[in-house]
C-alpha cells in the first residue's frame, strides 16, 4: 500500500482546508441538510440579533448585551467545529481522488484501425469497442480487456502495491484499468469504458464522496435527532411562558443556549463524519466501496459465502504428511522425499523440502548438485534424481512408481494402496516415493488451509455470522477442508447457480449475505449478494456486478471488510449513546441555573454545585462546543472494535459511552465553571 494510505488521520492540508470549509459550509443552503445544526445556526444569528438589538425583546441592559454576545461566539464555535468534523473527513477524500487524479496523465493511445495500421492518438479520444496496442512503457489509455498477448502490468497507481500482475487475454485475468502502465511484452486490448467513465473516475468521484448518499442506518437516525430535537424545542418554546407565570425572567439567549445543549448536538455535529470516515476506512484498506449503502451492510451482514480455492485455501497442492510404507521409517521416507524434490522448484516442490525442514531432517545441497535432476511430465508422472553412484530417487503418481520399481524387480508393498486409497478419499493426493527398486512411503499432498483463517472463522461466528463455503470438491474433501478451516457449512460440487441458491435462501430468512468472487460466472451471485466483492484482477463483468472492488485482489479480505462495516455501526452507536447521555449532564447544570433565583428550592438539583446561573450556562454550553472536536479523532478512526454478540455490544456500549456519557460532562463542566467564575466576575456577569 502507498505511503499516502499510511499517513495519519488529518495532515496540515487538510486541516488548513478543514477550517476554510467549515466557514463555507456556514451557508444556509447546505446547514439545513443537517436540521439539527441547522437549528443551532437559527438560533446563533438569534444571539447574534440580540447582541447588536439587546431590547429586542423587551431584554436590556449592557452586562446582556455582553452575555449575548459570549453565547453568541460559543455557539458560532460550536457550529463551526461541527462543520471542521465533517470537512476534515471530506478532506481526506478529496486528498486521496487528488493523489488519483495524478495517474490520469493526458497519454497517448495507439489506436488499431479497421486495416490494421496503427494510429497514435490523444487517451481522452478513445471511445468503447475501440482496439488498441499497449507495449512496454506505455501507460494504458482507459479501462479494457485484453484480446491478445501476455504481459505483466504495473497497478501501482492504483492499488499501491509495487510488484506486477499479469495480464493475458481469455479467463480471469484480462480486465485492465487505465492508468496503469505495461512493464513487459504487448497486449492488444478492446476499450470497454468511454473517456470519464472508467474505473478510475469512478474511484475518483467516490473517494471524493461528492455524490455520497445516507444509508437506511443514518436517514434513520437523522429522523430520531430531528424528532428529539423538535420534542426539546417544542419543550423550550413553552417554558417561555411557564417561566414568566413563576416570575422568574429568563433571557431569549439563555433559552436558545437551553436548546442547544439539550439536544444531541454532538452525534448531529458528527453524524455525516462518521459515515464519510466509514467510506474512507474501507478505501485506505484498498477497497473501493461504490455507495456508503454498501459499507453500511457489511455491518449488517449475517451471512458469508466463500469459495475455498485462493480464498480458504491456497489452491496448490502441498506436502502435509510423510507416510512410511513396506516397514520402512518415517525417517527413511522424509529424507528420501526431501532429496527427490532438491531440485523440483514446483508448490509441490518446495513444499515437500519445508516440510522436511520443519520436522528436522536436512540434507547438505551440495552432496546432491551433481546429480542429474529428472524433470515431471505428463508421460512419467513422475520426478526424482540420479544420484552420481547410480542410485534412482523418483517421487510420483503411485501407479507410475509401481511400473517404476517392478520394472527394476522390486517388490510393491501391500500397504501402498491401502495409503494412496485412504489420502484420495480424504481429497488429497498421493505421491509414492521410492530408491531404486524399493518403495519408502508417500507424500501426502493437500489443499492446505491458509493460516490464521481458523482464528478468523472464529471472530466471525462470535459476531453471530455464519460461514458457507463453496467448491467444486467432492463432498467428502469438503467436509475435511471445512472441519480444518473451522466454516460452518459447505456446498459441494457447487456449480454457479448453487451460489445463487445458497445466497437466495439465506436471504428469505431475512439475513444480509456477503460473497467474494473473481469470474465472469460470479457475476450473477455477486449481484444478487447484499454486499458483492469482486477482484480488481477479475472481469469487467464481475466488478460491475459487485458493490464493492478489491484493488489488491485478495479474496480474504471479505473479512475484513464485514469488520469495517461493524465498526462503522458501533462509532455511530457509541457516539449517539455519548451524546444522549451528555444531555442529562447539562440538564442538571442549566436547569437549576435558570429557576435558582426565584425558585431556591431548584437548587437540589444543583448537584455540581455551580457557581452561579451565567457560568452554569456559559460551562455547559463551552462543553457543547469543545466536546464535538475532542470526538473527531473517534468518528474518523472509529471506535475499537472486538468480536462479541450484539447484547453484549449493547451492554459494552451503554457501559463505556452511556456511563461515560453522563460522568464526563459533570467533571469537564465543573472544571470550566471554576476557571471561568473569575472572568465573568471581572465582566461582572457572575
Amino acid at each position: 500500500m502507498n505511503k499516502d494510505r499510511k499517513k495519519g488521520f488529518i495532515t496540515k492540508e487538510i486541516a488548513r482546508d478543514a477550517v476554510k470549509d467549515s466557514f463555507i459550509k456556514l451557508n444556509p443552503k447546505y446547514m439545513i441538510k443537517n436540521p439539527v445544526m441547522f437549528i443551532v445556526e437559527v438560533g446563533t444569528l438569534i444571539t447574534l440579533l440580540l447582541t447588536i438589538f439587546p431590547n429586542l425583546f423587551g431584554e436590556s441592559g449592557t452586562s446582556l448585551r455582553l452575555y449575548n454576545g459570549i453565547v453568541f461566539i460559543i455557539l458560532l464555535i460550536t457550529i463551526l467545529f461541527a462543520n471542521f468534523a465533517e470537512a476534515v473527513a471530506e478532506g481526506r477524500g478529496k486528498a486521496q481522488a487528488e493523489s488519483l487524479k495524478k495517474t490520469r496523465k493526458d497519454t497517448q493511445a495507439k489506436l488499431i484501425d479497421k486495416n490494421g495500421t496503427i494510429k497514435v492518438i490523444n487517451a481522452s479520444e478513445t471511445k468503447k469497442g475501440d482496439i488498441v496496442f499497449a507495449e512496454a512503457g506505455d501507460i494504458i489509455p482507459n479501462d479494457g480487456e485484453v484480446i491478445e498477448g501476455l504481459a505483466s502490468v504495473d497497478e501501482s497507481a492504483i492499488t499501491g502495491e509495487s510488484a506486477p500482475v499479469m495480464k493475458e487475454a481469455g479467463g480471469d485475468f484480462s480486465s485492465v484499468t487505465g492508468g496503469t502502465r505495461v512493464v513487459s511484452d504487448s497486449l492488444k486490448i478492446k476499450i470497454t469504458a468511454t473517456p470519464g467513465e472508467s474505473f478510475l473516475d469512478r474511484m475518483i468521484s467516490l473517494v471524493e464522496g461528492a455524490a455520497r448518499q445516507k444509508t437506511p442506518n443514518e436517514i434513520a437516525l437523522t429522523m430520531v435527532l430531528v424528532s428529539l430535537t423538535m420534542i426539546f424545542l417544542i419543550v423550550v418554546v413553552t417554558l417561555f411562558p411557564m417561566a414568566k407565570y413563576a416570575g422568574v425572567s429568563i433571557p431569549v439567549s439563555t433559552l436558545i443556549a437551553l436548546l442547544v445543549c439539550l439536544i444531541p448536538t454532538t452525534i448531529g455535529g458528527l453524524l455525516s463524519a462518521i459515515g464519510i470516515a466509514g467510506m474512507d476506512r474501507v478505501t485506505r484498506f484498498n477497497v473501493i466501496a461504490m455507495s456508503g449503502k454498501a459499507v453500511e451492510a457489511c455491518g449488517d451482514v449475517n451471512t458469508m459465502i466463500l469459495d475455498k480455492t485462493g480464498t480458504i485455501t491456497y489452491g496448490n497442492r502441498l506436502a502435509a504428511e510423510f507416510i512410511p510404507v513396506g516397514g520402512h521409517t518415517a525417517e527413511e521416507a522424509t529424507r528420501f522425499a526431501l532429496v527427490s524434490s532438491l531440485k523440483d522448484e514446483t508448490p509441490e516442490g518446495r513444499s515437500t523440502v519445508d516440510l522436511a525442514n520443519k520436522q528436522g531432517t536436512t540434507v547438505n545441497f551440495d552432496d546432491y548438485k551433481d546429480g542429474e535432476f529428472i524433470e515431471f511430465t505428463a508421460q512419467s508422472r513422475m520426478s526424482g534424481i540420479n544420484l552420481k553412484n547410480g542410485v534412482k530417487i523418483r517421487k510420483g503418481a503411485a501407479d507410475a512408481i509401481k511400473k517404476f520399481v517392478t520394472e527394476l524387480g522390486g517388490k510393491v508393498p501391500n500397504d501402498l494402496d491401502e495409503v494412496t486409497t485412504r489420502i484420495s478419499k480424504l481429497g488429497g493426493t498421493p505421491l509414492a516415493v521410492s530408491v531404486d527398486n524399493r518403495v519408502l512411503g508417500v507424500i501426502y499432498l493437500k489443499d492446505t488451509v491458509k493460516p490464521g483463517l481458523v482464528e478468523r472463522f472464529a471472530r466471525l461466528r462470535e459476531m453471530g455470522i455464519k460461514t458457507i463455503m463453496c467448491t467444486g470438491d467432492n463432498p467428502l474433501t469438503a467436509a475435511t477442508i471445512a472441519k480444518e478451516a473451522g466454516v460452518d457449512e459447505f456446498i459441494a460440487e457447487a456449480k454457479p447457480e448453487d451460489k445463487i441458491e445458497a445466497i437466495k435462501k439465506e436471504q428469505a430468512e431475512g439475513k444480509l449475505v456477503a460473497m467474494t468472487g473473481d469470474g465472469t460466472n460470479d457475476a450473477p451471485a455477486l449481484a444478487q449478494a447484499d454486499v458483492g466483492l469482486a477482484m480488481n484482477s477479475g472481469t469487467v463483468a464481475a466488478k460491475e456486478a459487485a458493490n464493492m472492488i478489491d484493488l489488491d485482489s485478495n479474496p480474504t479480505k471479505i473479512l475484513e471488510v464485514v469488520e469495517i462495516g461493524k465498526q462503522l455501526l458501533i462509532t455511530r452507536g457509541a457516539l449517539t449513546t455519548f451524546s444522549i447521555a451528555n444531555d442529562v449532564a447539562k440538564y442538571f447544570a442549566i436547569i437549576p441555573a435558570i429557576f435558582a433565583v426565584a425558585i431556591p428550592e431548584m437548587n437540589v438539583l444543583n448537584i455540581m454545585r455551580l457557581a452561579t446561573s451565567q457560568s452554569a450556562i456559559l460551562s455547559a454550553l463551552i462543553f457543547n462546543a469543545i466536546i464535538i472536536p475532542a470526538l473527531i479523532p473517534i468518528a474518523m478512526r472509529g471506535v475499537r472494535y472486538k468480536p462479541m454478540k450484539a447484547e453484549a455490544l449493547l451492554t459494552r456500549n451503554i457501559l463505556i459511552y452511556g456511563v461515560g456519557g453522563v460522568i464526563v460532562p459533570f467533571i469537564g463542566i465543573k472544571v470550566i465553571d471554576i476557571l471561568i467564575y473569575p472572568i465573568l466576575t471581572a465582566l461582572n456577569l457572575g
